[in-house]
């Protein structure tokens, strides 16, 4: 994996200018690290169903491989309200990362509709968003700017989408690499591995 050295902006102008299926591409690997947390919520809290909401992960990466895959949007749209977890249920932090996941599934059935052409950054934004706010909720002082850059997490999640962004913009799409960055160890955008 690359070291990213280019500012946050650069990489999601970089996303922005993904033509669609690899702008897809990109975003279900982002859900596929974030699906991480709304699994572990979905055990500690008796609530969602995780593999329903791989299944509708999987039926991205169908779609990004086969030329004339079909998805309903309505119907998958319905299935993901139905295992998004209110905030106001829960009083725990995993509720957070959790319902960040379902909100970026969401985008992404956008994107597969062509209701929303930026969907691929606002789900890189969720992603990053959900870092920081990770940080700032485990650190004993707010950190902001420079500082929130620096520290390991933050730069770990940048150099991360980074690398994706390289696999996205490859040609053909090198769903290879996508497979192999997914199978390997996988760690969330706030730290957490997959379990096996």
């Amino acid at each position: 994996m690359s070291n990213a050295q280019s500012p946050k902006l650069n990489t999601f102008q970089q996303v922005r200018e993904l033509p669609k299926k690899r702008a897809l591409a990109f975003s279900a690997a982002l859900l596929e690290r974030m699906w991480i947390n709304y699994q572990l919520f979905c055990e500690l809290n008796e609530y969602g169903d995780p593999i329903q909401a791989k299944n509708l992960i999987n039926l991205l990466w169908e779609y990004v491989k086969a030329p004339k895959a079909k998805i309903n949007c309505t119907v998958q749209s319905e299935k993901i309200e139905e295992i998004t977890p209110d905030i106001t249920d829960f009083d725990n932090y995993g509720v957070f990362p959790a319902l960040d996941f379902c909100m970026g599934l969401q985008v992404a059935l956008q994107i597969v509709a062509d209701e929303e052409p930026s969907g691929a950054v606002m789900i890189a934004k969720l992603s990053q968003g959900g870092t920081e706010a990770y940080i700032n909720a485990t650190e004993e002082v707010e950190l902001t700017g420079v500082d929130l850059k620096q520290h390991e997490l933050m730069q770990f999640e940048i150099a991360i989408q980074q690398y994706l962004v390289e696999l996205s913009q490859s040609k053909p799409i090198d769903l290879d690499s996508f497979k192999a960055f997914l199978t390997d160890e996988l760690v969330s955008n706030i730290g957490l591995s997959a379990k096996v």
